[in-house]
Parts: structure tokens; sequence; C-alpha cells
């Protein structure tokens, strides 16, 4: 005598009763679903997100000459390793006066990073830089940089993070500035 072979069935399901089911009592049967004409004439309403005013197709409106420009914390170390001098590359790139500014989250991001990063942080609170003062509780630099830059797009993103490019390029209207081959 062998053993039999037991194979196994994948994907099985219980069986359920359907609620039209004869055997289901009355009360616990589903009730048939109503047709509701529509009205040809009527108005149809749709959903259409509202775009801000300053923007003009993809063109914003709210840029302007004192640029300011949002710094995140691997623009600052990326501007080191290059020899760079943060205020004056950027004055060079646009050609016009530029506002480096710098969020709560973003210094607390390169004071966390420690003793190797001291030259950074020296940088980052350069009194040259506008400081913008954070509400909102953690201090993860990336998700209030993309809120902010939502929230107002009178900013320009400095930073050389690809996770962070790819999020903000999904907002219309904000530029992004970054370093490549030194510049």
């Amino acid at each position: 005598m062998g053993k039999q072979k037991k194979t196994r069935k994948y994907a099985t399901m219980k069986r359920m009763l359907s609620l039209r089911d004869q055997r289901l009592k009355e009360k616990d049967r589903l009730k048939p679903k109503k047709k509701e004409k529509t009205d040809p004439s009527a108005l149809k309403e749709r959903e259409v997100p509202q775009h801000p005013s300053c923007l003009f197709f993809q063109y914003n409106t709210q840029l302007g000459p004192p640029y300011h420009i949002l710094v995140d914390t691997n623009f600052i170390n990326f501007s080191i390793k290059a020899k760079l001098d943060l205020v004056q590359s950027m004055m060079d790139c646009l050609y016009a006066k530029c506002v480096p500014c710098i969020t709560d989250c973003v210094l607390a991001e390169i004071e966390k990073l420690g003793q190797k990063y001291r030259v950074a942080l020296r940088i980052a609170k350069d009194p040259r830089f506008e400081r913008l003062p954070c509400t909102h509780k953690g201090t993860y630099a990336d998700d209030c940089l993309v809120q902010r830059v939502t929230q107002h797009k009178c900013y320009i993103v400095a930073t050389v993070d690809r996770d962070l490019k790819r999020r903000i390029r999904k907002i219309p209207g904000v530029p992004i500035m970054y370093i490549s081959n030194h510049r």
C-alpha cells in the first residue's frame, strides 16, 4: 500500500451564500437596485483642482529679482566639496540679488550630523542667510521644504537630493537649483 498523494489547492475560498439566495430570510436578503434616470439637461458637476493665481500656465509670476532660495542640507555640503561660495555662486547663476533661506528643520538636520559637518553649520548660521521658523512637529527637512514650497510658490529650491528634486518637479512653477560639475 502506497501513500496517497494530496495536492494542495491554491487560492481557494470558502463558498459564500449570495445575498439574493433563496435560502436566506426576507430581512437578510439584498433589495433589488432601482436605476435612477439622469436628466440630460441638468448641469454636470465635476471636481477641478484649484490652481494658485500666481501661475500663468507653468510660468510663476511670484518669482522676482530678489530671489528667495530655500537651501537644503546636502546643497551646503556639496558646495563645500566643490569649493563654491554659496551666495556668490547663486548670484552668478541667476544674475540677480539672492537671499538664501534656511528653515529650522534644515539647521536641525545639519546639527544632527555632528562634528564632521561643523563647516556646513557655520555656513548655515551666516548672517546673510534668512532664517525661516517651522511650526510643524518633527525635523524631517525634505517634507518641510516641500510643504513650504506648495504653500508659497515664491521660492527656488536648492538641492542635490534626487528624491527631493523628483518630489518638487511634481509641483508646478517651482524652479530647482543644483550643483553639477563644480558649478
